[in-house]
């Protein structure tokens, strides 16, 4: 991002203390929405830090005062130990508040702190008003260690203070909250809780990853204007999903006047087995819902009449051979084959039981004839733990993967769970050796793809850990694969690319999750809230594909 800035200076000729002004705007902005353009007359704390972050959080100060705030703002240094565009801003500032007739609305408060004593008698009589607004501006992305002394403990009291029940004070941080490493998802040190952070130009790894990302609140970033050459020729391969790559790929499989349910494409899921029907019946309805236009669930023998009672109407069953124990058998393999020369994607796994091994060898032959892309997950995973060095994906016939950590840690052939202290590299090292295309789920689930990219999915909650989730998630991943694979007459035989599909279906899955979680309550959702939020979410990202 340094270098994104000077680049920005040197090859297009805009100033550096323009940036820095476009910062604060951005930031003003948000905070005067988020307060549905109340501003007048709030009280707003600011913290400012000596570098560029303090100097972003001064010129905040100053719009948010010309928008009638009452604004005090702390500097925890001296004016004159700031620099270059900070320091003009810290010096527009100090001007501003000692100017009584500056014609400015909102009333304009500014300490400078020279010592640690200072700076906690300041602060502490400035919270003690409990202001309506705090925004953070200590620390930007420079800070590598953890805070310490007054920063520390004024840090400690901006969370005590938002998470005091007899206050609804917002906090606010500038690019990223004090105390984090911009640079890893690891925590160093306590840091400041935002309930909304504006980063500028692109997000850093401890706005998107967690648990660094726990303590961002809402992500927004804001465009100050870098361009976006420059940002393309950073080269990154870690990137954030945004709610665009969702609707780019609705419009591309959008539905034409002359498609019906074989240009949709046919899923179909082996899962179930006698017992654990109920993660077959999640995973081919949310299948179904997404869009498929067939589903068939392949399922053992003596599970199929009850799975036919759970799935929706429109989907099918097949019996497939089965164990004593009434879990697929290798027996089914050849059956499946044939099966399947009608299918578009075939997915492998939930309710399936890896316990025999006639279910393994089952599992390993089903993804080593296939001749679609295939998506495995729970025991299709489990089945195929530690992955075989010799089965890969290909750009042809893709392989899915969906582990949650427990299950990755068994693919990787380790119990070692400092394994995936790194999950961004474990993902994307797995992906690339293997040729697949890796969903690994957890807070902030990602998709690591063989050339080494990896994306970063931001909606979802913590109400996705309820009990079918993964089905669901593994159903509606299936559905868009199946029409991203069909043939479509009007496309030729061209095919939607597996990535981009994989990666909408994870955003609009996790966003139908936060859309049961606002209704239900993270707490009391289930599994089928998801599913059934399906269509008001498809709607929302592309209503004009969705009207008839």
């Amino acid at each position: 991002m340094r270098e994104i800035d000077r680049l920005t200076t040197e090859q297009f000729g805009i100033p550096s203390l323009v940036l820095m002004e476009n910062a604060a705007a951005a930031t003003a902005r948000v905070i005067v929405a988020t307060l549905s353009g109340e501003i007048s007359e709030k009280s707003v704390l600011i913290l400012c830090g000596r570098g560029n972050n303090g100097g972003d959080g001064a010129a905040t100060a100053r719009l948010l005062a010309h928008a009638g705030a009452n604004i005090n703002t702390i500097l925890f240094g001296k004016v004159e130990q700031t620099r270059d565009d900070a320091r003009t801003n810290f010096d527009a500032l100090a001007s501003l508040a000692a100017d009584q007739d500056s014609g400015v609305t909102g009333n304009v408060r500014f300490f400078e702190c020279a010592t640690d004593e200072d700076s906690r008698k300041i602060s502490a009589s400035l919270f003690t008003d409990s202001p309506d607004v705090i925004v953070d501006a200590l620390f930007g992305t420079g800070l590598t260690r953890p805070l310490a002394g007054v920063h520390e403990e004024v840090v400690n009291r901006v969370n005590r203070l938002r998470n005091s029940a007899s206050t609804d004070t917002l906090v606010v941080s500038i690019d990223i909250p004090s105390g984090l490493n911009s640079d890893t998802a690891q925590l160093i040190g306590e840091a400041v809780r935002a309930d909304i952070t504006i980063t500028m130009t692109a997000p850093k790894f401890a706005n998107v990853l967690a648990p660094a990302s726990n303590y961002n609140g809402k992500l927004i970033v804001a465009d100050i204007g870098s361009p976006g050459e420059l940002i393309e020729q950073a080269k990154s391969i870690l990137f954030l999903t945004e709610e665009a790559d969702a609707r780019r790929w609705l419009i591309e499989t959008r539905y034409t006047p002359d498609s019906y349910k074989n240009t949709h494409g046919h899923a179909v899921i082996v899962a179930g087995s006698r017992g654990f029907t109920g993660a077959a019946a999640l995973c081919a309805n949310a299948a179904m819902r997404a869009g498929a236009g067939l589903v068939t669930v392949a399922t053992p023998a003596s599970a199929q009449p009850l799975v036919a009672t759970q799935v929706m109407p429109e989907v099918m069953t097949t019996a497939l051979a089965e164990t004593d124990r009434g879990a697929v058998s290798d027996e089914a393999i050849n059956y499946f084959s044939k099966f399947i020369d009608r299918a578009d994607v075939i997915a492998i796994g939930p309710g399936l039981s890896a316990e025999d091994e006639r279910t393994r060898k089952f599992v390993r032959a089903a993804v080593e004839e296939r001749s679609t892309a295939a998506v495995i997950d729970a025991d299709g995973l489990n089945s195929l733990s530690p992955w075989p060095e010799e089965l890969s994906g290909s750009q042809d016939f893709p392989i899915v993967l969906t582990p949650h950590p427990g299950e990755m840690l068994r693919l990787m052939g380790t119990s070692d769970r400092s394994a995936l202290d790194d999950r961004v590299t474990a993902a994307r090292e797995f992906a690339k050796k293997h040729s697949v295309l890796l969903l690994l789920k957890g807070t902030r689930s990602l998709i690591a793809a063989p050339d080494g990219r990896v994306f970063i999915n931001p909606t979802g909650n913590a109400g996705l850990g309820t009990a079918g989730a993964g089905d669901t998630l593994t159903g509606i991943i299936t559905g868009f694969l199946a029409q991203a694979s069909a043939y479509r007459p009007a496309r030729g035989n061209a095919r939607v690319n597996a990535l981009e599909t994989v990666i909408a279906a994870l955003y609009v899955s996790g966003l139908a999750g936060d859309w049961a979680a606002r209704e239900h309550g993270m707490r009391s959702m289930v599994a089928s809230d998801i599913r059934e939020r399906l269509s008001a979410v498809i709607s929302l990202l592309d209503p004009r594909g969705e009207r008839p």
